[in-house]
Parts: structure tokens; C-alpha cells; sequence
């Protein structure tokens, strides 16, 4: 069994702050008052302005519409959940166990767990679930389809399932993210009706929050509705409706927010950030998200050879200033990054030696294998001074993703790289002629791209990394090392987290040493929302839409305590 789960994407990188940027206010009155002694008061409207327009609300179509999955995320819920360092929670499930071989889950269901119009919830949904999910659709992506495909799924009575899979495969709790549906309301309707269902636009859950209305213009939803689900199974949100409204771009949602029609805005970029951090009015959350920008090097290419030379490829990490592409490029809305696995979440292991700038340092690495600098005449007898060793000039071609973007990334890669002697293309390919044609087919000495993680809490390296995946897989960079690979399988089979935890440290320690591709950073999300709404809390992301991980602890009523 094999997790193809992480796709490359193209980031369009418009706005992301290093750090957490939060503002504070000074008292007006020298009395302070311990939050500690604040007890919050159910209570109150909460509106926040998304950026995007309303589709269906239904988690099983929400995949590429974000602005569908923040709705979603109050209105239905899963089995499980995951907090931010990626570590499985019990949601709609009490309890589970896993057999002693990793081959057999069983999973207990709240008995206090009800849909939104007052049925519980059961075996029964999981299963009419995931039989959609592994029918499929434009909206399932294929490796979830076939995931499911593989899982025999067992009801054991109303309240408790069983999930036997074919063979051992630790991440498995990954899979079971997915937000259930009712099938006492949408049994017998297959995935192509059920896109057209009433259902979407009066959509039962069974999460904190109930559907309550659309808001129509014009025969155009400019917002959702919901009223908070008294008979949750968690303690019951405090905050009594959420209004969502619709924006077609971030100056109109910012404008809302201006003009007080809402609280919080879904995301700030670059462009409003500065406005963001003068209104004393706001608090600005930045959150990690779930992405990688890397450079993957072929060590396997016939026309650069000397990508096999660890020396070489630690020259080219250590020779690219990658503050500089964070700081200028990206305006500093990026955090530098050593590791394949995200920083902050269980797995992570902060390597002590990190990789730091040096040109001293990356030239020296450079003559340790050979490669001295020496005159070359090209045909219109311009003279460069380029690396060579053994007749063999140092040269590379760096591949990129047709985007303004990434094509100043990719420039500023060049002049890095240059500056050490090396001859250095750039080509701006297609994305979809880089992704089948060049990388799959191994055509390509270095390529820039983006690793995007989201909705993926379990770090599971193996299908970039491990050497099985170098022929076929996605293990673009071709590396073979036996030793990370046996770290990486053996982390996918055993269920005691201890035991993975310490086999992706090492993963990683041999990675670093390694460097068998070039990891250059992760992305920041902001998030924007009024000092009036209190209790919030953001931690690292998995998807945007975590964002609301914690809102049923949101208020906007309090008093003081008197006790």
C-alpha cells in the first residue's frame, strides 16, 4: 500500500508574514484585569469576510474550494481530528484500537452524537461515506479513491465499525480525516446526484454549528448563516451565529472590515498587511501552512553527473541565500527551512547544523571535488569563467514553473550560483509539461517546485524519499539511500508513535547529511480579526480552514469572575 497523497502545485505566493504578528493595546486605565478572572458568556454574531464565492456545502465537494471548507468545518465533523503537531484526537469517535499487526481499527462512536435534525450518528454513515468516497469524482482526488478501494470496511453494531486494511500502514488514521455525511438523508443517491442535491444548499451536519440561512442577491449567495448546535457533543460554542460573507478579492473583504460589516477577514497578503498592523483594532494571527518550496536535483542525470557529488550539492544550498529570496522576493512572508518534514508537528527534528549561507564555505566545497575556475570562450568568443574539472565545465539547467513568481526566484537561484562559478540556465516550462513530462520521466537536472502537504497531518515521507519510489514513484531526485529507506518503511508499518517519531529523526539527520534536494521554504498565512472577538487561538496549519480549530472557545460576552 502506497500514500500518493501529496500533489505539486503552483503557489501563487501573494501573502504570508514570517512570525507571529500580533498587536497589543496599552490599558487606558492602570488596572489590570487577569484573564484568568474573565469568564466567558455565550452570546453574540460573528462575521468574517471569505475570499472566494459559495459553491456546495458539502465536505465531500469542498476539496478545491476553500472558501466551501471553512464553512464546512463548523457544520459537519469526522471520526477524527488532529491537532497542531499533526497528533489524532477522538471526535465523533469515543474511542479506538488498533491490533496488534496494525491490520485491523476499531472505532467506538459517541453515544451522545447526533445529526443536526436530531438522528444519531452511526456505523451506517461511515460506511455510506466512504462508499463515495472510493465511487469518486472530479472532486475525490484518485489516490483517495483507490485508498478506500483497498479497506474493508465492517459494521459491528450502530455505534461501532472496524476497518481491516491488507497490510500494515501507520498513517492510516490520515485517511480517516474525512467529514461524514447522513445517510439517513442522502442514502441511495450516488456522487453524481448528490452534486446537485437540496442538500448542499441546506446542508445537515453534526458539527458545533447548525445551517441556518443563505443571504441572496440577486439570485447570488453573498453569504451563509449559522446558529450554534445546542446539543453538540463537545461543551456547546459560545459564540451563538456566524455569519460568513463572500468577497470577490481581498480589497473588497478588507474594505467590510473597514467599515465594520465584519470581525475578520479569511486572509491577509502583502498588499494589506502594512494597513493590517496600524489599526489598533486588530489582531493578526500568521500561522505556518501546510507547503514546501524545493529545488529537486536529479542525481541520476546523465548530462550532470557531478549532482551525485554530496560536496556539490551542499555548495549549491549553502551557496544560495535563501533569507534573501524570503526577505526580497517574497517580501518576508516565508521561513527558511532545512527539513522534509514540517517544523512544528511531533515528527520534526530541528537539526542542529542547519545549512547557513557561506560563499566562503560553498567555494571551498568546490575546490574539495575538483572543480577549479577556468576560462571559457563561447561562440562569440565572450570569455566566462566558469568551474571545471577534467575538461568538464560546471553546468546546470534549473527548470521552473511558468510564473512571474517563480521565475524571479529562479533568477535570483542563477545569479546565487553564478557568483560561484557555475553555468546556470533557467527555463520556464509549463506546469503540466514539468510535472508528466520532465520530472516523471526524470528529463530534468534541477527543478523548482512546490510540495503541497495540506489536509495531510501525518508526515510519511516515503513516497518522495524512499528508493522504491525512484524508478516510478515520485521520488523525483532518484536518491538510494538503504539505510533512510528502511526508516522510512519500517515508520509506516509500526503504530507505537515513540517508536515512528525516532525513525523520522533519523530520516532526517541522514537527509541533512545528504541533501539530496534543496528545501528552501515554507509559506506564513494571515489571518486577521477584531481585538472584540477573544479566546482565539491559531497554531500551525494543516489546511486554512484549521484555522477554526479552536472557535467553539471564541467569545465576544464576558464578565468577571467572583470567585
Amino acid at each position: 500500500m502506497k500514500k500518493y497523497r501529496w500533489q505539486i502545485i503552483i503557489i501563487f505566493l501573494t501573502g504570508i508574514v514570517v512570525g507571529i504578528l500580533l498587536l497589543s493595546e496599552q490599558p487606558e486605565t492602570p488596572e489590570v484585569v487577569s484573564q484568568e478572572n474573565i469568564q466567558p458568556l455565550q452570546g453574540g454574531v460573528y462575521s468574517e469576510a471569505l475570499i472566494g464565492s459559495f459553491q456546495r456545502l458539502n465536505p465531500l465537494l469542498d476539496t478545491y474550494n476553500s472558501v466551501d471548507r471553512d464553512v464546512d468545518k463548523l457544520i459537519f465533523s469526522g471520526l477524527i481530528k488532529f491537532d497542531d503537531r499533526g497528533l489524532p484526537s477522538g471526535d465523533l469517535a469515543e474511542s479506538w484500537g488498533v491490533s496488534q499487526d496494525g491490520t485491523l481499527y476499531n472505532f467506538t462512536i459517541k453515544a451522545n452524537a447526533f445529526w443536526h435534525d436530531g438522528k444519531p450518528v452511526s456505523s451506517q454513515d461511515v460506511v455510506f461515506t466512504i462508499q463515495l468516497l472510493r465511487e469518486g469524482g472530479m472532486t475525490i482526488p484518485q489516490d483517495i479513491q483507490a485508498f478506500w478501494s483497498d479497506i474493508e470496511v465492517i459494521i459491528l453494531n450502530e455505534k461501532n465499525i472496524q476497518f481491516k486494511l491488507p497490510e500494515p500502514f501507520s498513517p492510516f488514521l490520515d485517511y480517516l480525516a474525512f467529514d461524514l455525511l447522513p445517510e439517513h438523508i442522502l442514502g441511495g443517491m450516488t456522487y453524481t446526484a448528490i452534486v446537485d442535491a437540496e442538500f448542499n444548499l441546506q446542508p445537515v451536519g453534526s458539527g458545533p454549528y447548525k445551517f441556518s440561512q443563505l443571504f441572496v442577491d440577486d439570485n447570488w449567495i453573498r453569504g451563509v448563516e449559522l446558529v450554534v448546535n445546542e446539543n453538540y457533543y463537545y461543551e456547546t460554542a459560545f459564540i451563538d451565529t456566524v455569519e460568513f460573507i463572500y468577497y470577490e478579492d481581498e480589497e473588497s473583504a478588507w474594505q467590510a472590515y473597514e467599515d465594520g460589516i465584519v470581525q475578520g477577514v479569511s486572509e491577509i497578503t502583502s498588499e494589506y498587511l502594512g494597513q493590517a498592523l496600524i489599526k489598533d483594532d486588530v489582531s493578526l494571527f500568521a500561522s505556518r501552512i501546510p507547503e514546501f518550496t524545493i529545488i529537486f536535483l536529479n542525481l541520476e542525470s546523465p548530462t550532470a553527473p557531478f549532482l551525485e557529488d554530496i560536496n556539490i550539492r551542499n555548495a549549491l544550498l549553502m551557496g544560495l541565500n535563501r533569507q534573501f529570496l524570503v526577505d526580497d522576493i517574497l517580501q518576508g512572508q516565508a521561513v527558511v527551512t532545512d527539513s522534509p518534514i514540517l517544523p512544528g508537528t511531533w515528527a520534526y527534528y530541528d537539526v542542529a547544523d542547519s545549512v547557513a549561507f557561506d560563499l566562503d564555505g560553498a567555494n571551498e566545497l568546490l575546490k574539495q571535488s575538483g572543480y577549479v575556475l577556468s576560462d571559457r570562450v563561447d561562440e562569440s568568443e565572450q570569455v566566462d569563467v566558469i568551474r571545471m574539472k577534467d575538461d568538464v565545465f560546471l553546468e546546470i539547467t534549473l527548470l521552473y514553473p511558468a510564473d512571474e513568481i517563480y521565475e524571479n526566484i529562479a533568477q535570483k537561484i542563477q545569479s546565487d550560483w553564478i557568483a560561484l562559478g557555475i553555468d546556470v540556465t533557467i527555463e520556464a516550462v509549463p506546469y503540466d509539461q514539468l510535472i508528466n513530462e520532465r520530472l516523471e520521466q526524470r528529463d530534468y537536472e534541477a527543478a523548482l517546485l512546490n510540495l503541497n502537504l495540506a489536509r495531510t497531518p501525518d508526515p510519511d515521507p516515503y513516497p518522495f524519499w524512499n528508493q522504491v519510489q525512484a524508478t516510478n514513484g515520485q521520488n523525483y531526485s532518484q536518491w538510494n539511500n538503504r539505510m533512510a529507506s528502511e526508516y522510512l518503511e519500517k515508520a509506516r508499518v509500526i503504530t507505537d508513535i515513540h517508536e515512528r517519531e525516532r525513525m523520522y529523526h533519523n530520516f532526517q539527520v541522514i537527509y541533512h547529511q545528504e541533501i539530496p534536494s534543496l528545501i528552501l521554504y515554507y509559506p506564513i498565512y494571515n489571518y486577521a480579526i477584531s481585538k472584540d472577538v477573544q479566546g482565539v487561538r491559531v497554531g500551525p496549519l494543516f489546511d486554512t480552514s484549521d484555522r477554526f480549530n479552536t472557535f467553539t472557545e471564541w467569545y465576544l460576552k464576558s464578565e468577571l469572575s467572583t470567585q
